[in-house]
């Protein structure tokens, strides 16, 4: 089978295509600055507010399976409007499309969110992953949307790295408690899109963590895995600052999960692990 990976030069995207290489699948993938020196894949530049070049690089490479992770923050053209540039070309193709979505899409209101729930963003970013589900969704209906959470690993890991920093003193900010996610590891994220991406499965998935910990109590787990004085990590609320966003969401992945082999592990789990 041949599977591309759109982002593959980022931290889900590394391992993505790391994975599927070593499944045996010829691999391609895509990068915006400069390509990774991952063996035995195929890279090529994509900027995804290019139509023309979206065209071009699903011609070249003729994928089975597309998964898109690319992360373009609250940039719309290619947060929003670029996945739906990507879907119309994989549904021309007929490529298998798995386009990784966000618990940013979810205000935090309801705080449990299944499958079910429709989105309902409150900052930028969430909006813009918000609209790319729906023009998804609208162009290519047998695609799968797979929603997550924080997704952590090594220090390649924009949360690892932060709990790095603050741990040394040069960073500075807090580690809330009240802000509640459902972390998932890196190598099961991947793993569970690459299966999502390999059977017949369409809409909407969601692939977080089992555990929900606050901001806070995984800058612990995290210290204590890497070796860190935890207790240099400060504690604070949320709610008592001017940052937009949801508090408490947590993605009910139980559903997605009956139906896989991959086993989405919880942070305190698989930090205990020291993975």
């Amino acid at each position: 089978m041949t599977v591309l990976i759109v982002g593959g030069n980022g931290f889900l995207g590394s391992e993505l295509v790391r994975q599927a290489a070593a499944a045996g699948h010829a691999t391609a993938a895509t990068f915006a600055t400069r390509p990774s020196s991952i063996p035995e894949v195929t890279w090529r530049a994509l900027d995804l507010r290019d139509p023309e070049r979206v065209e071009a690089v699903m011609a070249e490479v003729g994928p089975r399976l597309v998964v898109n992770a690319t992360s373009g923050e609250a940039d719309w053209a290619v947060t929003a409007e670029g996945p739906v540039r990507l879907a119309m070309a994989a549904a021309k193709y007929g490529s298998r499309l798995v386009h990784v979505s966000s618990d940013a899409v979810f205000s935090g209101t309801r705080v449990h969110y299944d499958e079910s729930c429709l989105p309902d963003p409150v900052t930028p970013y969430g909006a813009a992953k918000a609209a790319a589900e729906t023009g998804v969704r609208l162009v290519y209906p047998d695609a799968v949307i797979a929603r997550t959470s924080l997704i952590i690993g090594d220090r390649r890991s924009v949360h690892v790295r932060a709990v790095h920093d603050l741990a040394a003193g040069t960073r500075n900010g807090v580690l809330f408690t009240d802000g509640i996610r459902c972390p998932v590891h890196v190598a099961d994220l991947a793993a569970a899109l690459l299966e999502l991406g390999s059977c017949d499965a369409t809409g909407v998935h969601h692939l977080a963590g089992a555990d929900a910990v606050s901001r806070h109590e995984l800058g612990i787990l995290i210290a204590k895995r890497d070796g860190l004085d935890a207790s240099r990590l400060p504690a604070g609320l949320r709610a008592e600052s001017a940052l937009p966003g949801a508090l408490d969401v947590r993605l009910d992945s139980r559903a997605t999960q009956r139906k896989m082999n991959t086993t989405l592990r919880g942070a305190r789990q698989f930090l205990a692990l020291g993975d």
